[in-house]
């Protein structure tokens, strides 16, 4: 998300910066406070942004540290007629006020000149101090520690405000609203781009979008789901009311200006004029889970249903595998976004037969990152991130059929037999468990 984020602000991420895995603490080597302050008006992952004055490995690197930080750098936010306040946030340990004392009054040899003022204060300084991530052996000392002044907080409060739990509309697979802006932080979203969902359910995913200014729009081959009809997903609620539906979401959130529209579709079937004509695709394709992977019929089936019915309505599906999904995704992405647009999905992983080579390629698209988020002890799901930097010619529509490498990804067609196997051998060993 960071790495996407700098890109979007102008910046760019330097391979030789200072991440530890192990560690919350990044050190990043940012140009300007103006896009330091632009990337934390964006993230939900960060936390908060500081500008670092001095770091080391015990108390005394950080004050060495501090003693060698250019006075010139410090001196406009040490002046006399200023006011500035000292916080403390330890990562694993919790210290008394007492020691948190203690190790304020230790920075004495900073020129501080203006007034602590603790409730409204011009100017932050935090130390950080870094104790590991296991909770159950806390060293006595910090790993690591920094000293610097606060510059911004990131976006954290967006998860709560924009919580499922209080949303109008939702449905089996509503994604996370934390998820949802990291997925359109990943696709760069920017106002007035145009985003599209193919698979777009109850629409999470395009309000984050639309948060960040962006116009929004979707299909669904869910004719119910996109009406807002049928049985309700939300507990002790049997039929969806009146006005639940995809634009009441937005709506909810002050955001219906952006919406376009959705529409009843089969995202295996063109229904667009070709040409470039998303900023971005971001979607969350059914894994047939909680959600049946369905396409529609073939002709000749639709012919056959439509002899035996007497109904206007006639819509026949068929099993939609998993593998097809995402090569028509990927297509599809590759012929629509603009060069240099995103495509953001998520890829379900069946963790012991997991390598690189399974993740679904196109020549139009350049893979950026593949994250995972971890759903069982054998699956998992990978947010990829793909961005479109070749131009969509026909020669280009099969191109995978004939890459000797296309016989791997079959194997997400297996995808729910496994994630289900699994799923009963937990049940079965916890039987056993309980009955010794």
């Amino acid at each position: 998300e960071i790495t996407s984020l700098l890109s979007l602000c102008g910046g760019q991420f330097s391979g030789e910066q200072e991440i530890r895995v192990n560690s919350p603490f990044w050190v990043l080597s940012i140009p300007s406070e103006e896009m330091a302050r632009g990337l934390m008006e964006r993230t939900v992952c960060a936390k908060s942004i500081f500008e670092l004055w001095g770091h080391g490995r015990s108390a005394g690197e950080l004050y060495a540290s501090l003693k060698n930080y250019p006075v010139d750098k410090m001196l406009p936010y040490l002046q006399s007629n200023s006011t500035y306040k000292v916080h403390i946030h330890t990562f694993n340990k919790t210290l008394t006020q007492a020691q948190k004392i203690e190790k304020i009054d230790a920075l004495e040899f900073l020129p501080f000149k203006g007034k602590v003022n603790l409730k409204n204060p011009e100017h932050t300084f935090w130390i950080l101090e870094d104790y590991g991530m296991n909770p159950n052996n806390v060293p006595e000392e910090p790993f690591h520690l920094y000293f610097g002044r606060w510059i911004a907080d990131g976006q954290r409060e967006l998860i709560e405000s924009y919580s499922v739990k209080k949303r109008h509309f939702i449905g089996n697979t509503s994604m996370d609203a934390c998820l949802s802006f990291i997925m359109a932080n990943h696709g760069r979203v920017k106002p007035n781009d145009v985003v599209y969902d193919p698979f777009v359910g109850t629409g999470g995913l395009l309000i984050s979008s639309a948060h960040f200014g962006a116009y929004v729009c979707g299909t669904d081959i869910d004719y119910n789901t996109i009406h807002g009809l049928g049985k309700a997903s939300r507990k002790n609620q049997k039929w969806r009311g009146p006005d639940e539906n995809i634009r009441a979401n937005l709506r909810q959130y002050g955001l219906e200006k952006y919406y376009l529209d959705a529409l009843v579709a089969d995202s295996s079937r063109p229904i667009w004029r070709r040409g470039m004509l998303f900023d971005a695709i971001i979607t969350d394709p059914p894994y047939g889970i909680r959600e049946a992977t369905r396409k529609m019929g073939s002709q000749k089936e639709t012919v056959k249903s439509v002899e035996r019915s007497t109904e206007n309505q006639i819509f026949v599906s068929s099993n939609y595998h998993l593998s097809d999904i995402f090569f028509d995704l990927l297509k599809f992405a590759a012929e629509y976004l603009v060069m240099g647009g995103r495509l953001v999905y998520w890829l379900p992983i069946y963790r012991p037969e997991y390598t690189e080579e399974i993740i679904p390629r196109h020549p139009c698209l350049k893979l950026i990152s593949n994250c995972e988020q971890m759903l069982s002890s054998h699956t998992s799901r990978r947010l990829i991130t793909m961005e479109k930097v070749k131009e969509f010619k026909d020669q280009d529509e099969n191109s995978y059929l004939l890459d000797g490498q296309y016989m791997p990804y079959r194997g997400h067609n297996s995808f729910r037999e496994k994630y289900f196997s699994g799923v009963t051998k937990r049940i079965a060993k916890e039987e056993k468990d309980n009955q010794k």
